[in-house]
């Protein structure tokens, strides 16, 4: 395969690696429990990262084709990722009232570091041909 079409998914799979390691220590270090939360960390990081790899291959195909189309498909793929999202998050919405709102703080600081991650990828993507 060619390097140049891995080379966003590889940087995709290390930062994801590089940032759970960084989460897990946070967590280790402010000896926050995840044994009560509805989804684990693992969970998580798998979800957003064959979300942002999917995402990644749609754009990576659309360039191909037709390289005007690639902002909007970004916002197409990521209106798409939000409904995803929304679904998982809902059982979590769904408590009434937390006494630790740590897992909702979690998701959403995940979902805003993998969209980041992906818009940096668009942007990359859109200014290759200038």
């Amino acid at each position: 395969m060619n390097l140049k079409k891995t080379l966003p998914f590889l940087t995709l799979l290390g930062l994801s690696f590089l940032l759970y390691t960084i989460h897990k220590m946070v967590f280790y270090g402010f000896n926050i429990n995840q044994e009560t939360f509805h989804y684990s960390l693992e969970t998580l990081y798998l979800f957003f990262f064959v979300l942002s790899a999917i995402i990644f291959k749609v754009l990576l195909t659309i360039r191909e084709r037709s390289f005007d189309n690639v902002g909007m498909s970004f916002l197409l793929a990521t209106s798409i990722k939000m409904v995803f999202c929304y679904l998982i998050l809902r059982p979590l919405l769904q408590i009434p009232k937390p006494n630790d709102p740590t897992e909702r703080i979690n998701f959403l600081i995940l979902f805003i570091v993998f969209l980041t991650i992906e818009t940096l990828f668009t942007i990359r993507l859109v200014n290759e041909k200038q």
